[in-house]
């Protein structure tokens, strides 16, 4: 029984140095700014959120030289941002919105995070709010321009250089 082996790394010099020798390098480049927006779309899967076409194109535009791993470390923070919302808010305010037993129905009474000029600003934690009338907020551009500005790309322009090089001396066969 022979077995195939696909080892990856952002950095394929590392590989050599594995003491193995494998058939084929296949250089995978980072993702071209379409590929990135529709890794934007694909980490938001089903997740509630108000991005538009051109928010997520705008994402695509900010994060070149970004890898895919870097992009999902960006949406998986951003999905967080509503959660650290609403337990860090200080006030909050009654909303329309979906009952909890049956989204059917509209109700007025769910409770979702503001600031506390809003004029129905209501002082209270997240933990004095029933778990049935909480309205979390839903992933937002600026989540994700906060998420991006604490994000850093992993591969810098030296490991793209150097796998130009390795490549040049090894070229892509074994």
């Amino acid at each position: 029984m022979s077995e195939n082996v696909l080892p990856a790394a952002e950095c394929p010099v590392n590989l050599v140095f594995c003491g193995v020798r494998f058939e084929k390098r296949i250089y995978i480049p980072l993702p071209e700014e379409p590929a990135r927006a529709q890794m934007f779309r694909l980490h938001l899967g089903n997740t509630p959120h108000s991005l538009s076409d051109a928010d997520l194109r705008e994402l695509a535009h900010k994060t070149d030289g970004y890898s895919g791993a870097d992009i999902s470390i960006i949406v998986r923070d951003a999905l967080m941002q509503p959660v650290r919302k609403v337990q860090s808010a200080t006030h909050f305010k009654k909303v329309r919105g979906p009952s909890r037993s049956n989204t059917q129905v509209m109700v007025d009474d769910l409770l979702t995070p503001c600031s506390p000029g809003d004029p129905a600003a209501v002082e209270m934690t997240w933990m004095d709010v029933p778990s049935d009338k909480l309205l979390e907020p839903i992933v937002c551009m600026s989540d994700m321009l906060r998420s991006l500005s604490t994000t850093r790309p992993t591969v810098n322009t030296e490991d793209l250089l150097k796998v130009k090089k390795f490549t040049e001396d090894f070229g892509m066969e074994g």
